[in-house]
């Protein structure tokens, strides 16, 4: 199926440790709809948690629909997530044993239908998130050093290669 990304939650990868992905329904209204089509929603602060049973997405801010007037909800109304029951059981057992989290990581459109990529994950320390920054630091440093090693050599070889011909 046809998967359009509609946003994407820039801090989730960076302040949590994702272990683990489920897609989920989202409970929305029209002017919603119309409004997330324009592109108009941010998951940067939201988060999910489980209430009575149920899955609720919170902080997700979905701005008003310009021509929705009366219609028009709270752009940080709690939305429930859709999701079968035996999964939110497993969700329980690893919040409440394990302390994992459930944060948003992208909302995107499959077929006619808007999904939530939730992800279950563990916070970063401050040291954690030093490590990474360090580690795709150090990723891109060699990345450039070997452009570098592969560009001269190329020249070189074909300087070579000109020489000997002519």
């Amino acid at each position: 199926m046809n998967n359009k990304q509609i946003a994407k939650n820039p801090t989730a990868y960076h302040n949590y440790d994702i272990k683990d992905t489920i897609e989920t329904g989202i409970v929305l209204y029209g002017t919603e709809i119309k409004s997330i089509r324009n592109g108009k929603v941010n998951l940067k602060d939201s988060y999910a948690i489980i209430k009575n049973g149920e899955l609720y997405v919170l902080g997700m801010h979905i701005s008003p629909y310009e021509h929705g007037n009366i219609f028009n909800k709270d752009p940080l109304r709690n939305r429930k997530l859709l999701i079968h029951k035996k999964e939110i059981n497993k969700l329980i057992g690893l919040t409440k044993q394990k302390g994992y989290s459930l944060v948003p990581i992208r909302l995107y459109f499959k077929g006619n239908f808007v999904k939530l990529e939730l992800g279950i994950g563990k916070g970063k320390k401050l040291y954690d998130k030093r490590q990474d920054i360090a580690k795709k630091d150090a990723e891109l440093r060699m990345k450039k050093a070997l452009k570098m090693h592969w560009t001269y050599s190329s020249m070189h070889f074909l300087f070579l290669l000109q020489t000997k011909f002519y």
